[in-house]
């Protein structure tokens, strides 16, 4: 849907300019019309021999004048409005970018242009200097095969089984015989007795 403000604006300009031409053409056929001339009188004003048309066409066009001259005041208010409040905006911008730098001072965090910084000084400084014949030999060496990064292997969980208890077993002559594995459940006692 079209901005009804800015259509209305639009018909308001057309209809200053259709009735500013023919307010031009009323008062030209007006002035060729009525050459006669009259005397003014206003109380202590006296003037003699003004042109008909004058006395009609005069105030109009001052009256024009002022509407305009007031219209580009009030236009001019409203710019110079307009600047202030952006003047201000600007100054909150330098003011909220300065407590944010001092805030990042304090919290120790580089931010924007400080970050910037630092990663131009943690750049380390070229210590070769390469000729161009050097470069010819470097770029007739075939560069070594490079193998991507292998992906580290899932861990896979855990299960915990119970291991399995080895217990000797005594001979009737007191010497053990081979080691017999017994499995640790709840249900089976620790002796094998």
């Amino acid at each position: 849907m079209p901005d009804l403000q800015h259509l209305w604006q639009r018909f308001l300009l057309a209809a200053t300019l259709i009735a500013g031409l023919a307010l031009g053409i009323g008062a030209t056929v007006f002035g060729y019309s009525n050459l006669n001339t009259v005397d003014l009188r206003w109380s202590v004003v006296h003037l003699n021999g003004v042109p008909l048309w004058a006395v009609v066409i005069v105030p109009i066009t001052l009256i024009l004048i002022a509407g305009t001259v007031f219209h580009w005041l009030d236009s001019l208010h409203h710019f110079t409005e307009h600047m202030r409040h952006r003047h201000r905006v600007h100054e909150l911008e330098a003011e909220v970018s300065r407590l944010r730098a001092h805030l990042d001072q304090v919290l120790e965090m580089p931010r924007g242009e400080a970050l910037k910084a630092e990663d131009k000084k943690s750049l380390p400084a070229a210590d070769l200097v390469t000729t161009d014949a050097e470069m010819s030999g470097l770029e007739s060496e075939p560069a070594p095969e490079t193998k991507p990064a292998e992906k580290p292997a899932k861990s896979k969980r855990a299960k915990l089984l119970p291991e399995p208890l080895e217990a000797a077993t005594p001979t009737e002559n007191g010497a053990t015989a081979e080691p017999v594995t017994v499995a640790a459940t709840s249900d089976a006692p620790n002796d094998a007795g």
